[in-house]
């Protein structure tokens, strides 16, 4: 069996895997939640399960990293835990398997595409306990306001924990998930004692966005480009020396562009290369190139990131740690 197989690489390369998560593995068949071919996956790397209308592409995350999250979620038979991204359900199945007929699955889905899908597939699999597919507006009514959850896996990058989501933790549990910007993020463990929040950090890890609507936007969206400048720039300022006037301009260009009306042209692989010469964000970019140009290729090496793949039959079983799932 496929699945077995790759157990045994993870394990060999030192992916933590408990009892309880590698049966729910086996019992779920991830080809019942994408219809793309599954060799990817078998060869612990991301699959693609959705392309939305808008170009967006919506990945089951690779296979160490299902586990890796599995593990720190510490989970036990009869919890109620909450999934903030759907992963197609795939991962919903799994910890459904987990938690048993006495346990729950909330999961929380913005996208209303993917929610779709994912309700699709989830209606096919034979649940052991309770599955919900949400969107984030039912959790504002009063019943699903006042429901409490001792584990949120947040399955894409966000900056903080969802408002709404705080208060429906239970003291002494928390929320795990991949926290920063569109280039980087750390998987956090935030445990919530009383009204304080405790972070573990379990490393540095790069995935896609929570919100589909990054995806989904242009290359030259203005908002998007100035996240993926100021997280590439915090990554290289955290290595290398930059002069002080340097950074002042770096910050001053990343508010220019947040400034920028919502309305420019969209730009795609048929503009023309007039359209995208005039195009508000590429001159307000050669206006600042003299400076900006030799600092460039600097920024671009640290959005060019390798997907790390330990569950490889063609990698050493020295895993360390860290996860690529979808680099922007």
């Amino acid at each position: 069996m496929p699945m077995s197989e790759l157990i045994q690489r993870l394990e060999a390369a030192g992916v933590p895997l408990g009892d309880l998560t590698k049966i729910a593995m086996e019992n779920v068949n991830p080809a019942d939640f994408t219809d793309f071919d599954l060799d990817p996956f078998w060869d612990d790397r991301p699959v693609p399960f959705l392309f939305t209308g808008f170009g967006a592409t919506r990945t089951i995350s690779a296979p160490h990293m299902i586990a890796t999250l599995l593990h720190n979620l510490e989970i036990i038979e009869g919890q109620d835990i909450m999934l903030i991204g759907s992963k197609g359900g795939y991962l919903a199945a799994i910890i459904d398997n987990m938690v048993g007929k006495d346990g729950s699955v909330t999961i929380i889905e913005p996208h209303e595409e993917v929610r779709e899908y994912t309700e699709e597939r989830l209606s096919m699999h034979q649940s052991s306990g309770l599955i919900r597919v949400l969107r984030p507006h039912d959790m504002e009514s009063s019943d699903e306001n006042s429901r409490s959850f001792g584990r949120v896996l947040i399955t894409g990058s966000v900056r903080e924990i969802p408002e709404t989501i705080e208060h429906m933790v239970v003291d002494g549990g928390f929320v795990l998930g991949p926290f920063g910007g569109p280039v980087h993020q750390r998987l956090l463990k935030k445990e919530r004692q009383g009204d304080v929040w405790f972070d573990t950090d379990l490393g540095g890890v790069v995935f896609g966005p929570m919100d589909v609507g990054e995806s989904e936007s242009g290359p030259l969206d203005p908002n998007s480009l100035a996240n993926h400048i100021e997280d590439a720039f915090d990554l290289v300022g955290g290595l290398v020396e930059i002069e002080e006037v340097t950074s002042e301009r770096v910050r001053a260009l990343i508010r220019a562009l947040r400034e920028m009306p919502t309305d420019l042209p969209f730009i795609d692989e048929e503009s023309t290369e007039e359209e995208i010469m005039e195009h508000p964000v590429v001159d307000l970019l050669m206006s600042e190139i003299d400076w900006l140009g030799p600092l460039w290729p600097i920024f671009s090496e640290f959005l060019s990131i390798d997907i790390a793949s330990p569950g490889s039959e063609e990698e050493m079983p020295d895993f360390l740690g860290g996860h690529e799932d979808l680099v922007p």
